[in-house]
């Protein structure tokens, strides 16, 4: 058994080259092997977003407070709110962040496949992210 107490990881500013503006990333749990799922919490600050990436198994986020936007690639863009769940599939091209007014943390969870969790492309631009606003 391993308990990771509360305030025990220092937070993190999500960095530059994966998120545009204000981001903390709360490490929550990482896996030693054989499995290899790892958490986090991650509050956005109103209009903070991750670049578009994707997972090589997967990603499940879970929305604690305030508003989101969620979108994969070619598909429309997704409120969410406290309580949603969603699932991004192997591979799956998308972004998530807050609303442009409201911030939004949920936990984020997914598992590495031969060490790597995550491939970060580009930047999600602000007509892409302004549009969102508008659906």
């Amino acid at each position: 058994m391993d308990i990771q107490r509360a305030g025990s990881q220092p937070s993190q500013k999500g960095p530059a080259d994966w998120f545009t503006g204000t981001v903390r990333i709360d490490p929550l749990f990482s896996a030693s092997a054989p499995a290899r799922a790892a958490g986090g919490a991650v509050t956005f600050e109103p209009g903070a977003r991750t670049a578009w990436h994707t997972h090589p198994l997967g990603q499940t986020l879970i929305v604690l407070s305030g508003a989101g936007r969620v979108q994969r690639e070619g598909g429309p863009i997704e409120d969410i709110t406290p309580g949603d769940v969603v699932w991004f599939a192997p591979g799956e091209k998308h972004w998530h962040g807050a609303a442009s007014q409201t911030a939004m943390t949920h936990i984020a969870i997914q598992e590495a496949l031969d060490g790597k969790a995550v491939d970060w492309l580009e930047h999600v631009t602000d007509e892409q992210y302004q549009a969102v606003e508008g659906s």
